[in-house]
């Protein structure tokens, strides 16, 4: 399949869901099947590029024409796992969280009002006909938000620094059971030691999604395009998962010092990351 260019897009990361081809039904389970045999199978980096691409016309394409066809793929214990794109859906939903993240002025330049309500319609109208969509992707923008991180243990953390054209990679992968019962402890804690707040919303947000897909589906958290951003020293020392476990582990036994060093390891590290946000 033919890429859009070669150039990098940075500062996206992803919460996915790899569901067996069990879960789908049984026509979509055709096509996944078919598509997971493929050796020419997109990246992530495919995606956007696409995407950014569709912002370059007059007026800007915000929300894809047809929906995406091609999904992520992993195979484990031979058993075939995927997660589709949904872009279309994807694209929608985060039309409806952008005047929440910029100024009114920089959105009406970027994506004028009428491509927006257009935009606006289009979804209310296809949800009629699916009112059951979830999308089997979350992704945010210079962060990892510290809710993805209750889902996953250090022990999963996968590193590798790249050589060459092969670039850096830090993600997590983890069986669905244990993302569920993580959020489920994690919360159980957070609720009987600190108020109500952006924490505790998010993770119930996650964990209700969670809930959404097949028990013997794979979850993955992936810092990927964040890691061009990222010296190699600050990636290869990165170990945020294990110290949000902590954190919370802290709290359950009531070791509120304990706590609050593991929250300050957290904040010092995203810091950097913030800096280059507001640098650009």
């Amino acid at each position: 399949m033919p890429k859009v260019s070669s150039v990098v897009v940075p500062y996206a990361t992803y919460l996915r869901v790899y569901e067996p081809l069990a879960a789908f039904p049984e026509n979509e389970r055709a096509h996944w099947e078919r598509y997971a045999r493929r050796s020419d199978r997109p990246s992530y980096q495919d995606e956007l590029r696409r995407s950014l691409a569709d912002l370059l016309p007059t007026p800007p394409i915000p929300v894809p024409v047809q929906e995406s066809a091609d999904a992520f793929v992993l195979e484990v214990d031979g058993v075939v796992c995927v997660c589709p794109w949904r872009t279309r859906l994807r694209g929608w939903q985060a039309l409806q969280d952008l005047s929440e993240e910029l100024p009114k002025p920089v959105l009406d330049a970027m994506l004028p009002p009428v491509v927006r309500r257009q935009a606006a319609v289009d979804y209310e109208r296809w949800l009629v006909r699916n009112p059951d969509s979830r999308p089997w992707i979350r992704t945010a923008t210079w962060q990892v938000p510290l809710n993805w991180f209750v889902l996953v243990s250090d022990e999963e953390r996968r590193y590798e620094k790249g050589t060459g054209e092969i670039p850096p990679m830090l993600r997590y992968r983890t069986p669905m059971v244990q993302a569920r019962r993580r959020v489920a402890r994690a919360l159980r804690t957070l609720r009987d030691t600190v108020e109500e707040g952006p924490l505790i919303d998010g993770l119930v947000d996650v964990g209700r999604w969670l809930e959404e897909f097949h028990p013997r589906s794979l979850v993955e958290l992936d810092y990927g395009g964040l890691v061009h951003t990222l010296p190699a020293g600050d990636l290869e020392d990165d170990h945020s998962a294990a110290d949000v476990a902590a954190g919370v582990a802290a709290l359950r036994q009531g070791d509120g010092a304990a706590a609050g060093e593991a929250y300050g390891r957290l904040v010092e590290r995203w810091r950097s990351v913030r800096d280059r946000r507001s640098a650009n």
